[in-house]
C-alpha cells in the first residue's frame, strides 16, 4: 500500500480497454467507505456515457481528449440536495447556504473520490483529476441536469494507461510538518533546495521537458485572480450566503 500510495502520477492517455460495469461498482463501494462528516455522505458522482455529453463536458472543461478517451469519464460533486431531502421528511428546513456545510460537502467529495483514486490504481488503472470542470461549472451544471444544492467540484478520468509518467517530487517533509506551532521561517531554505529538485526533474523527465522551478510555476499560478465568478456560481446553487 505505501509503494501503491508513492507511485501515482497522473495519466493523460489511455489505451481503448474498457473498465466492465462490475468492476466500476466495485470501485465505488470502496470509495463509499470513506470518512464522512457526521455520516451525512454529501457527495454524488455522475458517470458520462453519452458520447454528445462527453463531447461537450471535454469542451466545456477545456480537456477534451481526456473526457472522450477515457474508459470511466466521472465528474464528482458536492451534494447537498439528497440531505434537503432527507432534511424535509422531518418537516424540517435544510440550512445549506452555510460556509461550514459548503466545506463538509467539499470535504466529504474529496475523500470519496481519493478512495476512489487509490481503489482503481490498486487494481492497475490511471487517473487524471479534472479541475478544468470549474471552468465552466454552470454550463456543465445545465449538462449535467445537476439542481441546486449540487455543485461540480472536479471531473475524474480513469482507464489503462497507454504510457506511464515519473512521479514528481513532493515537497520536502520538513516544509509540510510544524511541531507545536507553525513555523514559516524555514520555506526560506527549504523553498529554494525544492526549486532546485524540481527543476532536474522537469529537465530530466521523459515526456514535456521544460525549464522551470515549483516556485515561479505557483507564482504565475497564484499571483492573479482565477475563476472570479465562482462566489456567484457557489450562491446560485444554495450555498454560501450572499
Amino acid at each position: 500500500m505505501f509503494d501503491l500510495l508513492k507511485s501515482h502520477a497522473s495519466v493523460r492517455k489511455y489505451t481503448n480497454e474498457q473498465i466492465s460495469d462490475e468492476t466500476f461498482r466495485d470501485l465505488l463501494e470502496a470509495a463509499q467507505h470513506a470518512a464522512s462528516s457526521h455520516f451525512v455522505q454529501a457527495y454524488s458522482v455522475v458517470r458520462v456515457k453519452d458520447s454528445e455529453k462527453r463531447l461537450k463536458l471535454g469542451e466545456l472543461s477545456k480537456n477534451k481528449q481526456q473526457f472522450e478517451s477515457a474508459a470511466l469519464p466521472l465528474v464528482f460533486c458536492a451534494d447537498l440536495k439528497r440531505l434537503e431531502k432527507a432534511v424535509s421528511l422531518h418537516g424540517k428546513t435544510i440550512e445549506g447556504s452555510t460556509a461550514e456545510n459548503l466545506l463538509v460537502a467539499v470535504i466529504d467529495t474529496a475523500l470519496f473520490a481519493q478512495n476512489f483514486v487509490v481503489a482503481a490504481e490498486s487494481k492497475g488503472y490511471g487517473i487524471c483529476y479534472i479541475g478544468g470542470v470549474r471552468n465552466n461549472p454552470q454550463a456543465i451544471s445545465e449538462l449535467l441536469n445537476l439542481p441546486d444544492y449540487v455543485i461540480p467540484l472536479f471531473g475524474l478520468t480513469v482507464g489503462v494507461p497507454a504510457e506511464s509518467n515519473e512521479v514528481k517530487p513532493r515537497l520536502p517533509m520538513e516544509a509540510i510538518l510544524h511541531e507545536d506551532s507553525y513555523d514559516e521561517q524555514k520555506y526560506d531554505v527549504l523553498l529554494p533546495q525544492y526549486d532546485e529538485q524540481m527543476s532536474k526533474y522537469y529537465a530530466s523527465r521523459t515526456a514535456n521537458k521544460k525549464d522551470a522551478a515549483w516556485t515561479s510555476g505557483m507564482a504565475a499560478f497564484l499571483s492573479e485572480p482565477r475563476r472570479a465568478y465562482m462566489l456567484d456560481f457557489l450562491q446560485s446553487k444554495g450555498f454560501i450566503k450572499k
